[in-house]
């Protein structure tokens, strides 16, 4: 069933037959993958869904930033409110992964979505001297409205593609670099002009709702895979899946420090002298960097083997996170934010490739892509407070490099000891 996960053969290695059809639905609807309206359009749907969510939360540097210099709070507990939001946006993915294969998406992409645009309407209603208020309208209420709409949105391209799975993917990943580019431009823009802190975040809310109005509409799962009659997966195996756990768990030590430019990139540059015109378009660069690298390396996901590909990038991006000890001028900010945005946006999207291709059956997927986000989310959640933590009032910034570089390097050396025992389970390099 190799060729039926999420890792299935790019186009360059195989070009589908006429038809590309497999087993209909009991309604005797032909299950027609890798072209047709309705694939083409649950992937941008499933695009705009990660413009939406995870672009959204990778602009929080620039409520890390504001929510710091305004004295909302400490740099940690801000932290706290951006971990949590990130936390439920990927662990929520073991409920609403689970509703995919059930064959409730519609219902749950709606509610996720009604959840997620109302919460962030309150956070523009809310007192930024109010932490408390912050913390439950866009840490909990976001991260939990993203989070039921999030793995949904890209698991269920594997109802519509095989041989174009991994460019599906990669666009719908994109998805979050282009989110990333517009929303902290808009917020820069509107929350430090005229507009405020509060219609500025309204604003953003407004564009959110169409962005997700039309999501909804494109979006479909197919009758053909939910309604398949399987035994439902014993959620017992994944645990006594060596490589599958060894990756889990690399992956969580990776999000402990992977994020950390994203939420504080913009509020170093300042620190640094970088000039704010120059330091407000920080988290836009790294995102416009990482859309390459969300669809570039899922081209060629099969030919260099997914999880090679994970290593090297995690290994690049602990690399880069050391070298930011050089980088206090605007030339290297702005360089190292491209660079870093490729190899952390091949990781995130590769990633996923990677968790649903160690599933045995299509209708797994969503299981193991929701179980593997949720354990690995506890880095997301818990690994920005601690940089924070680390900073200080006294902003120590060397801290907080070392702990991010290490976390990264450690969990790429888990990643590969998973690599290992899959290189004996299939018996060739390419995995």
């Amino acid at each position: 069933m190799a060729d039926e996960t999420l890792a299935s053969s790019t186009p360059s290695e195989q070009m589908p037959e006429k038809d590309q059809l497999s087993e209909a639905s009991p309604s005797g609807e032909p299950h027609i993958v890798d072209r047709g309206v309705r694939a083409w359009s649950t992937m941008l749907g499933g695009f705009l869904v990660f413009t939406a969510t995870f672009g959204y939360a990778n602009a929080f540097g620039v409520f890390q930033d504001y929510y710091t210099r305004t004295g909302t709070s400490s740099a940690s507990n801000i932290s706290w409110i951006g971990g949590v939001q990130l936390f439920l946006l990927i662990s929520a993915g073991l409920v609403s992964g689970k509703l995919l294969d059930m064959g409730y998406f519609r219902i749950t992409t709606l509610f996720g979505s009604l959840l997620y645009t109302f919460s962030l309407f309150m956070v523009s209603i809310a007192n930024p001297e109010k932490y408390y208020q912050l913390l439950l309208a866009q840490g909990v209420g976001m991260g939990l409205g993203a989070g039921i709409i999030y793995v949904p949105a890209v698991a269920v391209q594997a109802h519509h593609f095989r041989v174009y799975r991994p460019v599906a993917v990669g666009i719908v990943n994109a998805g979050s670099s282009i989110g990333g580019i517009i929303f902290p431009i808009m917020l820069n823009r509107l929350i430090n002009g005229r507009l405020g802190f509060g219609w500025g975040v309204r604003a953003t809310g407004f564009v959110t709702l169409g962005i997700l109005i039309a999501a909804n509409l494109l979006m479909s799962s197919h009758p053909a895979v939910t309604s398949r009659k399987r035994a439902p997966p014993n959620i017992r195996t994944l645990f006594t899946d060596a490589p599958y756990m060894l990756v889990i768990v690399g992956a969580l030590f990776i999000l402990w420090g992977l994020f950390y430019p994203y939420f504080y990139l913009q509020l170093y540059a300042v620190k640094h002298g970088v000039d704010s015109n120059i330091a407000f378009y920080t988290i836009a660069i790294l995102n416009a960097g990482s859309i390459p690298g969300r669809i570039l390396p899922n081209l060629y996901a099969r030919r260099i083997g997914v999880f090679n590909g994970v290593i090297a990038c995690c290994f690049v991006c602990s690399v880069l996170l050391f070298a930011l000890f050089g980088v206090t001028t605007a030339a290297g900010t702005i360089v190292f934010s491209i660079i870093y945005g490729f190899f952390s946006g091949a990781f995130l999207s590769m990633v996923t490739l990677g968790i649903g291709s160690l599933a045995k059956d299509e209708s797994e997927i969503g299981l193991r892509v929701g179980l593997g986000f949720a354990i690995a989310a506890i880095g997301a959640l818990t690994g920005n407070p601690i940089v924070g933590a680390l900073l200080g009032d006294n902003f120590d910034w060397a801290k907080t490099i070392i702990f991010t570089a290490v976390s990264v390097m450690g969990g790429t050396a888990i990643v590969f000891a998973g690599r290992v025992l899959l290189v004996k389970r299939k018996g060739t390099q390419l995995v």
